[in-house]
């Protein structure tokens, strides 16, 4: 089944969620973002590179060890990297602020309607 393509970034923010459904991953996703942040503020302050450098490959290495060691998927990044990294900077507000649960919920349900759907057209 070829993979659906997300012209959107509200009909690609369910997909995200789903595909970070374990705690962990989405933990170590916070924890990735969190150093690529900080990286760009000491950037900031001081102008050394290699804060710029270790941005992303901070907040990569730990989202990536989260999808392939935990969630056991492929990261969105490689398809749509534009819109996985703000579904990145919305996961972490959502975290930050204790908001990431009713988009798990719904997350949910719209796998399921779409699961639902897919199964109803082959029948």
């Amino acid at each position: 089944m070829a993979e659906k393509k997300y012209q959107t970034f509200k009909e690609f923010w369910p997909f995200y969620v789903s595909e970070h459904s374990h705690p962990l991953n989405r933990r170590l996703h916070f924890v990735g973002t969190s150093l690529a942040i900080a990286n760009l503020i000491a950037f900031v302050f001081t102008r050394k590179k290699r804060f710029l450098a270790a941005a992303p490959v901070s907040g990569y290495l730990f989202a990536w060890i989260g999808h392939f060691l935990i969630e056991k998927n492929r990261p969105a990044t490689f398809t749509y990297p534009g819109k996985s990294l703000r579904g990145d900077f919305q996961m972490f507000s959502l975290m930050l602020t204790g908001k990431m649960g009713p988009e798990l919920t719904r997350a949910a349900e719209h796998k399921a309607a779409e699961v639902g759907t897919t199964s109803e057209n082959h029948d």
